[in-house]
């Protein structure tokens, strides 16, 4: 959904980023606005679960050249937590189990997290039950998940759900979906992408990394990004995930290949 003259939400500007002495990320140029839909794809090891890692404030990861602003403020120099607060969001390939936390009890406290943040009205245990049992149709998920613990026996399909329910009730600018539609089967899949369909405003945008083109069966992107070797080498629109799956990445090596040779 490309809005005219819509805010910039994300500027990535000539980003690097290494974990110890092995560089990634080599020089990362991306503009997201509100309203917007970008996916980026590539092989394995291309850097795209970096990206996101580090968009996100993950620890393991070093920047080392460039920049990053959301909203025209320096998203680097704040911690996981704040960038959190400020409105970025993301959705784990591996969402984590957390045993001895309610999944109830865990929303809550992210969801008035937030609230506070923003200004908004917390909610008691009470009001937010009822809050949550109607956010948790958006993903067809049975209210009974509510009292287990945070993702804990979930198969793959339900921690992915319950990531969308977390961005439901968080409602980010930025959600940054790392590989959500890994391991879903296709039921899952459509109810995974039914759901981010719905949260997606002219307001907030969408980044979703993938392998695959079949979760853009279900969501529509503005933008296609291809990854190679920690460079975005290649960018259009929804046929460019159809040409990837009819000719692979290897097309897109070739091609820069002899761009290169040329110059």
């Amino acid at each position: 959904m490309i809005i005219p003259n819509s805010k910039t939400l994300l500027e990535v500007r000539d980003l690097s980023a290494s974990v110890g002495s092995v560089e990634i990320l080599k020089g990362i140029n991306l503009t997201i606005r509100a309203g917007e839909i970008h996916a980026i794809m590539g092989p394995n090891g291309s850097g795209k679960s970096t990206l996101s890692k580090i968009l996100a404030g993950h620890p393991s990861y070093t920047v080392t050249g460039g920049e990053v602003l959301f909203e025209d403020k320096n998203l680097l120099a704040l911690a996981p937590e704040e960038r959190a607060r400020a409105g970025v969001f993301l959705a784990f390939q591996y969402p984590v189990e957390i045993p001895g936390v309610s999944n109830s009890a865990f929303l809550r406290l992210a969801y008035n997290t937030v609230q506070a943040q923003r200004g908004g009205d917390e909610l008691d245990p009470l009001e937010f039950d009822d809050f949550v049992r109607e956010k948790i149709k958006l993903v067809e998920m049975d209210s009974s998940f509510l009292d287990r613990g945070v993702n804990e026996g979930f198969s793959g399909g339900e921690k992915k759900r319950n990531e969308i329910l977390q961005m439901a009730l968080l409602e980010p600018k930025l959600a940054i979906l790392d590989e959500t539609d890994s391991g879903l089967d296709i039921d899952a899949l459509r109810i995974v992408a039914n759901g981010i369909n719905q949260l997606t405003t002219p307001d907030n945008a969408i980044l979703l990394v993938t392998h695959y083109q079949r979760l853009l069966n279900y969501i529509t992107p503005d933008f296609v990004h291809v990854m190679e070797g920690g460079r975005l080498v290649k960018t259009g629109g929804k046929e460019l995930a159809l040409e990837l799956e009819r000719l692979g990445y290897d097309w897109v090596r070739d091609e820069n290949e002899a761009a290169r040779a040329m110059a």
